[in-house]
């Protein structure tokens, strides 16, 4: 090893991230009454092929691997994360208070339980295409989110989705922001 050289360095710093979330509160985590089949729906956003789960997943790696040389971006992508993780951690309360089960399955209706993999991923290498499959499944997730209110009869429920919804819709504000930066 040539100890003369210079070490290679990453200084991108990462403490003090805050969640990428509007400035809004959120409802209280309660529901009507239990209701497994609401449950179910909301397992679907929590761990199904689109869901936090999979966000927190992809937004994570993705900034991982480019920490080195994107480090502002990667700042934003791992706030969007640890949102992502907000969003998760309410929907496991609300699947609870429903008589739900939270785990890493989901189960669609008449459907065996599905395991949540990596496979649930999209990991382009080049950072445009990074952008772009985050913007798709975040734009996704608002589809299903929005079906699921349509779906479920609970005002509660539906007043903690709504606002789950407007944080992704700043996602893919501050995504198409810096797709238009490169």
């Amino acid at each position: 090893m040539d100890n003369s050289k210079e070490a290679l360095t990453c200084d991108c710093n990462f403490s003090g991230i805050k969640p990428a979330v509007m400035d809004l509160p959120y409802p209280p985590i309660r529901v009507r009454e239990r209701n497994p089949g609401y449950a179910d729906l909301i397992g679907i956003s929590y761990c199904g092929m689109i869901s936090e789960m999979s966000a927190v997943m992809q937004y994570i790696n993705n900034e991982s691997r480019m920490a080195g040389s994107r480090c502002a971006e990667g700042k934003i992508l791992l706030g969007m994360a640890i949102a992502e993780m907000t969003h998760m951690q309410m929907l496991a309360g609300l699947i609870n208070l429903l008589g739900g089960n939270v785990g890493y399955t989901s189960r669609q209706a008449g459907t065996q339980p599905w395991m949540w993999t990596p496979q649930c991923l999209t990991l382009p290498e080049r950072f445009d295409k990074m952008l772009q499959a985050d913007l798709e499944r975040e734009l996704a997730v608002i589809d299903q989110y929005n079906m699921h209110i349509r779906m479920i009869g609970d005002d509660y429920v539906n007043s903690v989705l709504n606002r789950i919804v407007q944080d992704e819709q700043y996602h893919v504000m501050l995504l198409r922001s810096m797709m238009d930066a490169v």
